[in-house]
């Protein structure tokens, strides 16, 4: 990671249920975020085109209705769209994080995923994440991610990785993102809410509220003590007075974004009802103090009696096995002063 960089969280809101015009806002976003000099921006969980606040909606007709439109409004990755994002970013000559929905790319589906893209200032796309567990009523509009999901991405300014909403309280995939290297965390929310009790008992942010109880505090800087990362939290915001009737039962956009050292402690305050873009500037010497006292990838780790197991294929509808041919059986048996006929014959045996 750089000694020094600026970074961004922005949170503007998406022109709901229009992909279109979201993208086009996105892009003159981050060209406002690179004019100021951040090498980073972040934008939050299905910022294109906005998230489900319908997702619970009765009757299901109506339900229906709003996910074929969710559907037109999905971005493919890769596609045109990302181009565009891409072309955005590498005239700001800056790294751009962004939440969608996605539709699949698997020929002949039209599964939606909760997916976070990431590009780099040269305008390439790095790659996706998508949610691997969508969360109570999400699961009627996203799918599930995937073991090709979990990684992080080695940058010009560190190395960054990302998660989705309540990925934040998924103990293993936090330390799966640690072990990985990653430095710079983005995380991604839907909003920000007060917390009566439990987490089926929320409702929208409002002034005069204790923004201490809502969950999204806690985890954020326990993710960042935990891991020893900067944490960047993107909460959308879309007006109050904006959000449709079908969206009211789970209207909690109410913005709340910050930005958090690896202590724990904010760089930046969240900021609430207002479309801005917030800046920090992110010292390494912040990850030195933590790492002083506890390194998760060092002297805070016990990797002799407590290890993670990342396990599973790629979320594909094909097998994809490496052609086994007698050249490769040849070498193999050679290595190990094997006979490469009698090897042959076995692994085909075994079906190989």
């Amino acid at each position: 990671m750089l000694e020094k960089v600026k970074v961004a969280v922005a949170q503007v809101s998406p022109v709901f249920m229009d992909k279109e015009a979201t993208i086009d806002k996105t892009c003159k976003t981050i060209e406002e975020a690179g004019r100021n000099d951040a090498k980073l921006v972040v934008f939050s969980e299905t910022h294109i085109p906005g998230y489900p606040y319908w997702r619970g909606i009765n009757p299901i007709s109506r339900w229906s209705e709003n996910q074929v439109k969710y559907i037109k409004n999905a971005i493919t990755i890769p596609s045109a769209d990302t181009e565009i994002l891409g072309d955005a970013s590498r005239s700001a000559e800056i790294i751009s994080v962004i939440g969608c929905n996605e539709i699949s790319d698997v020929k002949g589906s039209n599964t939606l995923y909760n997916s976070i893209v990431f590009i780099d200032e040269e305008g390439k796309l790095l790659g996706r994440h998508r949610k691997l567990m969508p969360t109570h009523g999400e699961r009627t509009v996203w799918g599930l991610g995937g073991v090709e999901d979990i990684k992080v991405y080695d940058t010009s300014i560190g190395t960054v990785g990302g998660s989705i909403c309540y990925e934040h309280h998924m103990t293993l995939l936090k330390a799966a993102n640690t072990y990985l290297g990653e430095e710079i965390h983005c995380a991604l929310w839907d909003g920000y809410w007060f917390m009566d009790w439990h987490p089926g008992k929320k409702r929208r942010y409002k002034a005069g509220d204790d923004y201490h109880l809502c969950d999204i505090e806690y985890a954020s800087k326990e993710y960042a003590i935990e891991t020893q990362t900067f944490v960047l939290s993107a909460c959308q915001y879309i007006p109050d007075e904006k959000m449709s009737e079908d969206t009211q039962d789970f209207n909690i956009a109410s913005g709340g974004s910050s930005i958090i050292n690896p202590a724990g402690v904010y760089i930046t305050e969240p900021v609430f009802d207002k479309e801005t873009i917030i800046y920090a500037e992110l010292n390494q010497d912040d990850r030195r103090h933590t790492k002083a006292y506890l390194d998760a990838l060092g002297h805070y780790s016990r990797w002799d009696i407590l290890r993670l197991d990342i396990r599973g294929v790629p979320n594909k509808p094909f097998a994809e096995s490496p052609e086994l041919t007698y050249g490769k059986i040849k070498e193999v048996a050679e290595k190990y002063e094997a006979d490469p006929d009698k090897l042959e014959k076995m692994l085909r045996e075994l079906g190989y």
